[in-house]
């Protein structure tokens, strides 16, 4: 199969060619012609894989071939993206499809100034790609308007939920038109995300070319145990046994990655962090400084997570696991991209069994455990499995003991002093789902 055989035209093969595209995706094979036929679309499909080609390059035709000239304040496609990291690539990557075309695309996002973007949207343009926040503060001071929209895409919309975006994304549905296309892309589909499709598409597509929640199989996986205060230690014990050059290490908390930073450069190693307290302009001169390999550690919290596409990153640390079991999935994505192969490696202690599970459950395996010499742990880490279960080992029978005097024998309640408590339940964060007034809608 060929670019050309799904209906795309000259200017956009000529684009896909320049940019080495060779022959399309699974996803985008399934994704371009159902886009360019107008329907309404929820596809999920493996980090990696193509998915933002698979909705841009048919939006881009879509509106090269139909509609009108874009009105002043206005936009004619819309693309929703959870970080201002994901839609700056996301624009970046709308820009290339769409270099030998008269279309202009622009994204805006929180965290610089307002009025730069106020001033570009002036004169319109014909894809917006933005982050749900700043699109609604740009929507109220009367800088945007919605009515010329004719298509809505939310890429990873599992993420919008999962930072708290709920009551924005409804709040969006309420401010376009009843007549439109809808299209959901994301490496995966909760069921919460599920229910938000059923409210905002209308007979939607579903496309699944890969098993749900699966981690891609470019990506070898293991876990190393160790006790939560020598993470650190062995972090830097692993990067200079291995030889690492260039790792994106994800962290759970802010501080936590300002933590690591500080220590690996107080030991002289080129590091950088990026998380949602430092400025647009920092976290993105910390992003293209890692690309082009003058900074070798990253360090993030899950801002990285989606989307971001790094050439050739060849290892993904999970300094902490992440408290959403999908975000591993698409953490580890960082790496074995387009085909390449990569390593994933987190360093996991005994309080995050849970975590573990949950993430094994998800992904239907049972991650691999290398232990590190001199690093084991003095707090075990429950044994696990892709069951969702923490396997604890059997009970040692222990007799009571007796008390003194040949007295009558003291059965009151003891507890073996080798049996390892049980765990709390894994509780995963509720995800409130907007709840839309969706009414009658036309059919197109």
């Amino acid at each position: 199969m060929t670019f050309a055989s799904l209906g795309l035209i000259e200017p956009l093969l000529r684009a896909l060619e320049t940019l080495g595209y060779q022959t399309p995706t699974p996803v985008q094979a399934q994704a371009i012609p159902a886009v360019l036929a107008g329907r309404d679309l929820m596809a999920a499909a493996q980090t990696g894989t193509g998915k933002t080609a698979g909705f841009a390059v048919p939006l881009l035709q879509l509106l090269t071939m139909e509609g009108p000239k874009v009105a002043a304040n206005s936009a004619r496609a819309l693309i929703l993206c959870p970080t201002r990291e994901l839609a700056e690539q996301v624009h970046a990557s709308v820009a290339e499809y769409a270099q030998n075309l008269p279309l202009t695309t622009y994204a805006v996002y929180g965290g610089v100034s307002i009025n730069p973007q106020m001033m570009k949207l002036r004169k319109g343009v014909d894809i917006l790609v933005a982050t749900p926040g700043r699109l609604i503060d740009l929507f109220r001071q009367n800088a945007l308007k919605l009515n010329q929209l004719q298509t809505l895409v939310l890429d990873e919309a599992d993420r919008m939920l999962d930072l708290g975006f709920s009551e924005e994304l409804a709040n969006i549905y309420r401010m376009l038109p009843k007549k439109r296309q809808t299209l959901l892309f994301s490496a995966t589909f909760s069921d919460e995300i599920r229910t938000l499709a059923g409210q905002m598409l209308n007979d939607p597509l579903s496309i699944e070319v890969s098993p749900r929640n699966v981690a891609a199989n470019t990506v070898k996986q293991w876990i190393v145990p160790v006790d939560k205060k020598r993470k650190p230690e062995l972090f830097v014990h692993l990067m200079r046994k291995g030889r690492w050059k260039q790792v994106l290490v994800f962290a759970k908390t802010r501080n936590g990655v300002d933590a690591l930073v500080d220590k690996l450069q107080g030991l002289g190693i080129n590091a950088d962090g990026i998380h949602g307290d430092k400025p647009q302009a920092t976290r993105q001169r910390a992003l293209d400084r890692f690309k082009s390999s003058d900074v070798q550690i990253l360090v993030a919290t899950d801002v990285a997570a989606r989307g971001l596409d790094i050439e050739d990153l060849p290892l993904v640390v999970n300094f902490d696991l992440p408290i959403v079991a999908e975000d591993y999935i698409h953490r580890i994505g960082r790496t074995g991209r387009a085909g390449n192969t990569g390593e994933a490696i987190s360093l996991v202690c005994a309080d995050e069994v849970n975590m573990l599970s949950a993430i094994e459950m998800l992904t239907r395996q049972t991650l691999a455990r290398h232990m590190e010499q001199d690093f084991e742990p003095e707090h075990r880490v429950p044994d696990t499995d892709a069951s969702g279960q923490v396997v604890k080992k059997p009970k040692k029978p222990k007799k009571p003991k007796t008390s003194g005097g040949g007295g009558k024998r003291n059965l009151g309640k003891w507890v073996d002093s080798g049996e390892v408590a049980p765990s709390e339940p894994s509780i995963k964060p509720v995800r409130k789902v907007p709840v839309f007034n969706t009414g009658p809608r036309k059919k197109k």
